[in-house]
């Protein structure tokens, strides 16, 4: 009998996906279990597993849009498994020595005449003018486009490769090609958030700016032993989340959201960290940031980045988050005013790290600096709040010895 595949239902705001690729062809034997196909909804790429083992027969194509319940596939269970005994022979037959013959002979001659594909650069086609110009001018064969017949290089190749230096290959010079893609529904569903963000809320963003000198001298001086201890590198962003986490609790306003007509405070914090993964921006969460240990935090934050690169983060772990934070720094960004992340009231932008003169006690000295941005939604935020925020990460982040009580550990020991 046939059983048929049919879209499951991944979240109760969902209802259709688009079939972005077949894992296994149409007429594959597949084993229970078994990967098939993936799904992209607004929100997260997931798979389809074969129920039962059996003889795929595809329905729906790639980048058709589906229904949840519509029917992608469906498995033959009745028919029998392919055998392997065709497949095995051909290494049975090359491990045993066989006896020469006039065929065998033959046949190994034929094999040495049989033209093999290029395995390195000298093997491509040259003339003796052009081979003789790039050897020369130390040319890499990368940059070269060939005109010749059959694809051989000549000698105006190269030179148009000498100048025109970084030109990649296939484009064509001052060409104005373009191409029309459809939107996936992740970037649909960016779009029309950050849209949504800018004409709902209120946003402002207020700036500062952080020495970040402390943080590196404590990461070179224990990176290694905390990587040994906890098989994680230290980063930048526990040192963030746990600043970030002390300030919530201190400014509770940042860590709000309005539903309707009320504000909802949480005295939990759970941390939405952007990720850019190949198909678009996510924004998995760290829940219970506050509770947990820098070691756990980087640990939390390698898996939740290695699951968006992968395509492989749950709806779950992709919802909720009271506050988020973004690292444009990654990217080489000195400054910009990121967006709220709704429905939640405030996202903290993370810079990069720059070397710039400051005025110390009437010195210039060289400091390793970073802005930081804190947008926010002044309905639920007033200035005062958003502002005093931003001084408190910065506080915690150029003394970091505060992390560990929240506070200075002497005013800690004395109760002040």
């Amino acid at each position: 009998m046939a059983i048929e595949i049919k879209v499951p239902s991944v979240g109760e705001s969902i209802t259709e996906v688009t079939l972005v690729k077949w894992i296994k062809k149409d007429g594959d034997w597949v084993e229970r279990d078994e990967v098939i196909a993936e799904l992209e909804s607004e929100k997260a790429t997931f798979e389809i597993n074969a129920e039962q083992a059996g003889i795929l027969k595809i329905v729906a194509a790639e980048g058709d849009t589906l229904k949840i319940g519509d029917i992608a596939c469906s498995i033959d269970t009745n028919a029998t498994k392919p055998g392997g005994d065709a497949e095995a022979a051909p290494t049975e037959i090359k491990s045993e020595p066989v006896a020469a013959s006039p065929d065998s002979k033959e046949t190994t001659a034929a094999a040495s005449t049989t033209p093999q594909p290029a395995t390195s650069k000298q093997e491509k086609k040259t003339t003796p003018v052009a081979a003789a110009i790039i050897a020369d001018k130390k040319v890499d064969l990368k940059s070269v486009i060939p005109s010749g017949s059959n694809g051989k290089i000549v000698k105006q190749d190269v030179l148009e490769a000498i100048n025109n230096p970084g030109r990649k290959p296939g484009v064509e010079l001052f060409g104005r090609n373009e191409r029309s893609e459809k939107m996936s529904n992740l970037r649909k569903t960016i779009s029309r958030r950050l849209v949504e963000a800018k004409n709902t809320t209120a946003m402002l963003t207020t700036f500062n700016e952080v020495d970040m000198g402390a943080i590196m001298e404590i990461r070179t001086k224990n990176k290694e032993k905390f990587k040994e201890t906890h098989a994680v590198n230290l980063g930048f962003m526990s040192f963030f989340t746990k600043a970030c986490c002390f300030a919530l609790q201190e400014w509770p306003a940042v860590n709000a959201m309005i539903d309707g007509e009320n504000i909802v405070y949480h005295d939990f914090c759970d941390i939405s960290i952007a990720v850019s993964a190949p198909k678009g921006l996510v924004v998995p969460v760290i829940r219970n940031a506050e509770s947990l240990s820098m070691a756990e935090i980087e640990k939390k934050v390698v898996e939740l980045a290695t699951k968006a690169k992968e395509n492989k983060l749950t709806i779950e772990e992709m919802s909720g988050g009271t506050f988020t934070i973004t690292n444009g720094g990654v990217f080489g960004s000195l400054m910009s005013t990121p967006i709220i992340n709704i429905p939640q009231s405030a996202i903290l932008g993370m810079h990069k790290i720059q070397e710039r003169p400051m005025a110390v006690g009437g010195q210039i000295v060289i400091k390793q600096m970073m802005y930081l941005a804190l947008s926010y939604d002044h309905r639920v935020i007033d200035g005062r709040e958003s502002v005093s925020f931003l001084v408190r990460v910065k506080e915690l982040l150029e003394n970091p010895s505060l992390l560990l009580f929240g506070k200075d550990p002497v005013k800690a020991l004395l109760e002040l």
